[in-house]
Formats: structure tokens, C-alpha cells, sequence
């Protein structure tokens, strides 16, 4: 019994599957299950915490996309990188170093047979330059090369291009064409990328785009890829042979585009009947996996990259809904509405069915707690910043995780300590800290750094070495992958 103990899933029986979700754009507020004032239901993504535990105080590890998805994927903060602020663009250098550890690799090296569907937006090198590709050589630099064995999806966000559906390093249709924004009738102050494209670009910014490429069929096209690819891993998975599934959506991102069937069906606008279809396709994944008989021990997954966009303001105005639900500000913003988001987990297996965890967790905290349920121990070069809550997901005890750091787009910070939230100065001459006790006030109306001034200093240390060290789990101190750099407005060079 004792050695049991230490023995991860020898508790627990065959390692389990996991399915990822991972939408885009989506705030707290815009799940019926952590928001009963939503003027629309999403009954699908409400299942998945009826069976299995709500992380009601989760987090993305940024405020945007390319960010978030670097540390959901490496158990590591993005800041850490070359890329301190914003987000990348369909082309270039991918931000997953070759050498590091994501999830993907991890669980293939562990027998896991491994796969993405969906939007990648971490950086791929194409074949030649804009205007003179070669599209008979392959892609690099991508997926395939980060840990997953099977990709289908796309490059990036549909307003960077290159739109086109990839299956393994090839464009299934070679993105030859050329287009722009376009105006969206279903939305207000939106786009769209829909033909028809042109045979030679414009103006220099405009999109490389497939002939065969429609924006309103992305969400059908990667469910169905994902439930091809389930169907083909069922055999293999009843026979011990386990899998893992990133699914990555562009909904609710823009272009906000929900099918004809949804229009009109919530209470929200074009943006509620988008989440709604959003909702349906995760059921169609669901029903998927019910249908193979892998429900009980296949962990599903289900998160966002950052808090909504900034249209979550005239939602308020227009229809009383609060995308951000209770808390401050959206996407891009240090303040919660920023980055805490829905986090659901499901694994009827081991997980008690409406359970809550209220204490803090990040993204970043999956491949440490992957390693926990395998029973594995990380090198001391992979996950520097995941902490496994495996413990409070099977309803042990679990201790207080580690102080954990925000990180808005523009490059401001923050530090996470139990009920404590610490907002550093940013290079605004108007910028000071903030102290936040978010037990009380979790929409960060009162700042309490006259009044609490030893916990300041005390988060201002602990956010100070979690930086120096290049880590924030114990172990032996890693780089980051620069010196200094000039959003550390608390610190000094010699530091």
C-alpha cells in the first residue's frame, strides 16, 4: 500500500486519454454554468462540470493567444522567451524551442499516441517568402515537430493568414490566392474572410488564402476532423494503447460567424449564438467519445487562452451580459477579467462529478500534473512553472500552489499569492502597484498598498525570484531565455 503511494496511476488502473479544448476569446462569464445570469446556455460545456470539477479560480498564463498557448503546451511562462509582448503571426520562428519539453512529447515518450486539430498560433516556417512559395515542400518548424504526431488545422488566427486547412506539414489546398478583411453582415464591427480572393495581393498586408478557404467553416471542419481521429484511436485505446487530443477552436475569437441554424437562438447577439454552436460542437466531441466507450477514463479538458474581447462592453450595454462575469476588465488586461477563465476538467474515473477546486491554478500547471498521473518525474529543464494539482483534482488535500505571475499583452505584471493579487508598475508615469485581497473583492475595486504594505514587499520578493531563478517550482535555477529586459520596471539590470 505504502509503495502505492508513490506510485501515480497504479492507484487509479490504465493511464487515461486526454481530450484538450481549448477555445479562443472566451471570458468566465460566458459559461451558464459559472455565470447563472448568462443570457445563453452552453448545456454541453455545463456537462462537463456536472461530471466532473469546476476550477473556479483558474487561469490562462497570458492575456493573449500565442502566449497562453506556449505555457499551456511547456509548463513554462511565455515572458520567459524572446516574445515579451503581443502575439506572433502565422509565420516564423516557433516559439516551442526544439529541445523543449510541451505536453505533446511528453505523452508520446510515455506511449501516448499524440494529435492536434485545430489553431496552432506559435509560430511555423513555410516554404519560401510571401508572393514566391514553393507549396510542394513541406512545412517546418510546427506540430509535428513539437511533440504531436498528427496535425490538421490551421496556421494562426484568420486575421494573419496563411488560411489554408493543413493536414501534416502540407496545405491540402496551397493558400495561392490573396485577400483582405472583409465586412461581416452578422456581426457589428467585425470581418470576415469569405471569397471572393484574388490572384495577386493588393496592398502588402494582404492574406495568402486557399481557393477552397471559407471562415465560417472552421469550427465543422476541425469537429469533425477530431471526432475521424477519435473514431481511429478508439480500438487502440480500449487495447491499452491510450491517446491525447488537442482540439483548438477560433471561437468565439472574430470573425464572429455562427452558422444559420444558431442565429437568433440566444440572448446575446451574433456572439451568444456563436458561443451556443461553439457549445454544440463540443457535444459532438463528447457524444464522440461516449460513443466509443472511453467516457470513464479519458480526462476532457476544457479552457481558454485569455478573458473576451473587448466587446464584452457592449454586450453589457446592449444586453446585460457579462462576458467577463464578476470580474474587472477582458482579454489583454493584467486585471482578472484578463485571464481568468472557464476550467473545467472531466475524468469520471477519478474525479468526483460537481466538484469545485476555489484555490488558484494556471495552464501551465497541466504537464506537471500529467507527470503525476503517469507517476513521472519532470527533468528539471521542463515545466519550470507547472505545479501538478493532481491532488485536489482526484479531492485529496492538496497544499497551496506556488506564487503564480499574470501578464498582460502589453508587458505588465502581476503576482498571485493565495487570496493576494499584486499588480506591478508598468512604464506609464501613472502607473503604481496595486494590492488586491480578491477573497473580498474579487473585481479588484479597492487597492490595499497603503494598507498592507508588508505583503507588497513580500509579493514584490516572490515575483522577483520566481523571475531570477527561471522557475517557479523548486530545483535548480534555469535561464531565462534573455537578460533583462525593460518591462521589469521594479528591478534593475544588476538584479
Amino acid at each position: 500500500m505504502l509503495l502505492s503511494l508513490f506510485c501515480g496511476i497504479s492507484l487509479l488502473g490504465a493511464n487515461p486519454n486526454v481530450v484538450i479544448i481549448y477555445v479562443d476569446d472566451m471570458g468566465y462569464g460566458d459559461a451558464s454554468c459559472l455565470n447563472p445570469q448568462s443570457k445563453f446556455k452552453t448545456p454541453n460545456i455545463d456537462r462537463l462540470a456536472k461530471e466532473g470539477m469546476s476550477f473556479t479560480d483558474g487561469h490562462s498564463s497570458d492575456t493573449v493567444c500565442s502566449p497562453s498557448r506556449y505555457g499551456l503546451l511547456t509548463g513554462r511562462y511565455s515572458w520567459r522567451t524572446k516574445m515579451k509582448r503581443g502575439v506572433m503571426g502565422a509565420e516564423g520562428e516557433c516559439l516551442i524551442a526544439d529541445e523543449r519539453m510541451t505536453l505533446a512529447s511528453f505523452l508520446r515518450d510515455n506511449g501516448y499516441t499524440t494529435a492536434m486539430v485545430g489553431k496552432w498560433h506559435l509560430g511555423m516556417d513555410f516554404p519560401g517568402t510571401k508572393g514566391n512559395r514553393d507549396w510542394s515542400k513541406p512545412t517546418v518548424d510546427m506540430p509535428l515537430d513539437k511533440g504531436f504526431e498528427y496535425f490538421w488545422g490551421l496556421p494562426a488566427s484568420m486575421n494573419y493568414g496563411v488560411l489554408a486547412w493543413f493536414e501534416g506539414r502540407m496545405a491540402k489546398v496551397p493558400p495561392t490566392l490573396f485577400t483582405r478583411k472583409k465586412s461581416n453582415h452578422i456581426a457589428n464591427d467585425d470581418y470576415r474572410i469569405a471569397p471572393p480572393y484574388q490572384a495577386k495581393p493588393l496592398k502588402p498586408n494582404d492574406l495568402e488564402v486557399a481557393s477552397d478557404f471559407i471562415d465560417i467553416e472552421c469550427l465543422d471542419r476541425f469537429t469533425e476532423q477530431a471526432i475521424k481521429w477519435l473514431d481511429g484511436q478508439a480500438s487502440a485505446s480500449r487495447n491499452g494503447k491510450p491517446f491525447m487530443l488537442y482540439l483548438s477552436y477560433t471561437s468565439p475569437h472574430k470573425p464572429v460567424i455562427p452558422l444559420k441554424r444558431f442565429r437568433g437562438k440566444g440572448g446575446a447577439g451574433a456572439y451568444g449564438d456563436f458561443m451556443m454552436e461553439t457549445d454544440w460542437h463540443v457535444g459532438r466531441v463528447l457524444d464522440c467519445i461516449d460513443k466509443n466507450k472511453l467516457t470513464d477514463n479519458t480526462v476532457v479538458v476544457f479552457t481558454s487562452d485569455n478573458g473576451p474581447e473587448s466587446t464584452w462592453r457592449r454586450r453589457i450595454e446592449e444586453y446585460n451580459h457579462h462576458s467577463n462575469g464578476i470580474y474587472r476588465e477582458g482579454k489583454r488586461s493584467i486585471y482578472e477579467g484578463g485571464h481568468r477563465v472557464p476550467f473545467l476538467i472531466r475524468w469520471p474515473n477519478n474525479v468526483k462529478a460537481s466538484s469545485k477546486w476555489d484555490s488558484p491554478v494556471c495552464q501551465t500547471d497541466f504537464l506537471a500534473t500529467f507527470a503525476d498521473i503517469l507517476g513521472k518525474k519532470l527533468p528539471e529543464n521542463a515545466g519550470e512553472d507547472s505545479v501538478s494539482f493532481y491532488k485536489a483534482l482526484i479531492g485529496q488535500n492538496a497544499p497551496q500552489r506556488f506564487a503564480m505571475i499574470h501578464h498582460s499583452m502589453r508587458g505588465r505584471y502581476a503576482v498571485r499569492e493565495g487570496k493576494w493579487k499584486l499588480i506591478m508598475e508598468s512604464g506609464s508615469k501613472d502607473s503604481k502597484r496595486e494590492l488586491y485581497d480578491l477573497s473580498v473583492d474579487p473585481g479588484e475595486l479597492s487597492n490595499l498598498i497603503v494598507k498592507y504594505p508588508d505583503v507588497a514587499e513580500r509579493l514584490k520578493k516572490s515575483i522577483t525570484e520566481i523571475i531570477q531563478n527561471g522557475r517557479t517550482t523548486s530545483g535548480r535555477a534555469q535561464k531565462n531565455d534573455t537578460k533583462f529586459w525593460s518591462d521589469l520596471h521594479w528591478m534593475s539590470d544588476p538584479d
